[in-house]
């Protein structure tokens, strides 16, 4: 899925931000609809693709909502924006056989499903309605298109890239601005993250909804020049609004966030959840040296995904529905 939106598909010259992000994004051609493509893997290293500790991480906590809900007899696993469905499957493999077999597992995606993917995934473009488990959007809100503003003006861009200044900002861009960015310079406007945010939540009945992601607050200070950026195989390149590259800004997840919600860091919800970089003790070298072995390389996993300045800083909005705020 990645998102859906009022904006066009194609573009005219020049365009609003987020205009040209909808196009190049999920456009006809698009760069996360294109047939045949790697998908995201082929281009940036989420957690989910960094190790299966993030997988079996999220099967916790899915068995922990479970637990709050009363062991329902079938329970909803909501993958927003899920790629080629690495998360899901992952989710799956790391569950005991008797908890897997009552999942509802859906892929919510706006491309064509993977050929060869587990067939209880359910593959869908939209989050359905009235789940109860657990909702959840791993890098999926940095890539709803929203508006960047400078100064107080749109930004409007070519498919080349190259900027020029637009109208004022107005509306309801502009008290958006006035209550989560405020200043002059560059700003990445999110209303637009907040209501696909506060969309899927909506679907959920029951249970616990999580959005992780690059992420910035008021408290700590905004980003002064701003975050859009691109990746292209593995690089960060010039976000060029062509389908050629992802284009991509951290979001603004204070703002996205509704009433009894949770903001934590990635390091501190998988601490919780039982990820931990700890190196294991050396005399278990000698007694089980494959042990040591085995549990050398899932301490170096966890480290990178819990590392300062890395994985680690990750943002997690967690919104309880109907449930106890999280294990935390």
């Amino acid at each position: 899925m990645r998102t859906q939106g009022e904006v066009a598909d194609t573009i005219p010259v020049p365009v609003r931000w987020r205009t040209a992000m909808q196009a190049a994004l999920y456009g006809p051609d698009g760069f996360y609809v294109r047939p045949g493509g790697p998908g995201p893997a082929g281009h940036f290293r989420t957690s989910v693709h960094a190790s299966p500790l993030f997988a079996g991480a999220v099967a916790r906590l899915l068995r922990w909502v479970d637990a709050e809900l009363g062991h329902p007899p079938g329970l909803d696993l909501v993958d927003v924006g899920a790629g080629r469905g690495e998360l899901l499957v992952g989710v799956l493999a790391a569950l005991p056989a008797q908890d897997a077999a009552r999942v509802r597992p859906y892929a919510v995606e706006r491309a064509a499903r993977p050929d060869g993917l587990d067939p209880r995934i359910r593959w869908v473009a939209e989050p359905p309605e009235g789940t109860t488990g657990l909702l959840f959007a791993n890098e999926w809100l940095d890539n709803v298109p929203l508006e960047i503003a400078e100064d107080g003006r749109y930004v409007l861009v070519a498919p080349d890239g190259t900027e020029s200044p637009g109208p004022a900002v107005d509306g309801a861009d502009r008290a958006w601005l006035e209550r989560w960015w405020p200043g002059t310079g560059r700003a990445e406007i999110g209303r637009a993250r907040d209501e696909a945010w506060a969309g899927a939540v909506a679907t959920l009945g029951r249970g616990l909804a999580v959005a992780v992601d690059y992420a910035h607050t008021l408290a700590e200070g905004r980003p002064p020049y701003g975050t859009l950026t691109g990746f292209r195989c593995g690089r960060e390149v010039t976000p060029v609004p062509d389908g050629s590259c992802d284009v991509t800004a951290h979001v603004a997840l204070d703002a996205c966030a509704l009433p009894g919600a949770v903001l934590v860091p990635q390091r501190e919800a998988l601490g919780l959840l039982g990820v931990s970089g700890a190196r294991p003790p050396l005399a278990m070298a000698s007694a089980d040296p494959a042990g040591y072995v085995r549990a050398l390389a899932s301490a170096g996993e966890a480290a990178e995904l819990t590392a300062r300045g890395g994985l680690g800083d990750f943002g997690w909005l967690i919104q309880p529905v109907g449930v106890a705020g999280w294990p935390g």
